[in-house]
């Protein structure tokens, strides 16, 4: 009879880790901050400018912790920036702790390290000239 329910146990604690697995999404807005920052880091790791777009970025990521857009010769830029990198313990999240995704025309074009953004505003210069 102990068998039984060890078996039962197992099938149940088998079918609950298929079913997390296979249905549990990862959702970044209710993750803790340090499970949130990795998960960017991850999935960031993974772009590839010019095959993403921005409209599932904020899909898969959420709200970004900061953004900025102008619109220059016909073309729209836009810059989010995601945690990334716990710098300081002091609540408030700063470039230097994310990680911009620059898109242009809502279609990614670069990224970098957020503390190295606003040298990088002449990537959109560059853009621009094209």
């Amino acid at each position: 009879m102990n068998k039984k329910y060890v078996l039962l146990a197992l099938a149940l604690y088998g079918l609950f880790v298929f079913l997390v697995i296979n249905f549990y999404e990862d959702n970044p807005s209710s993750m803790t901050w340090e499970d949130r920052e990795e998960f960017n880091r991850h999935y960031i790791a993974k772009l590839v400018p010019g095959q993403v777009n921005l409209e599932q970025i904020l899909a898969d990521l959420g709200t970004p912790d900061s953004t900025e857009a102008i619109r220059k010769n016909n073309n729209y830029y836009q810059v989010t920036f995601y945690r990334t990198q716990h710098v300081k313990s002091d609540g408030i999240t700063t470039q230097e702790e994310c990680t911009y995704l620059l898109f242009v025309n809502d279609t990614l074009a670069g990224s970098g390290l957020g503390g190295h953004y606003p040298e990088n505003w002449q990537v959109i210069q560059a853009h621009s000239r094209n």
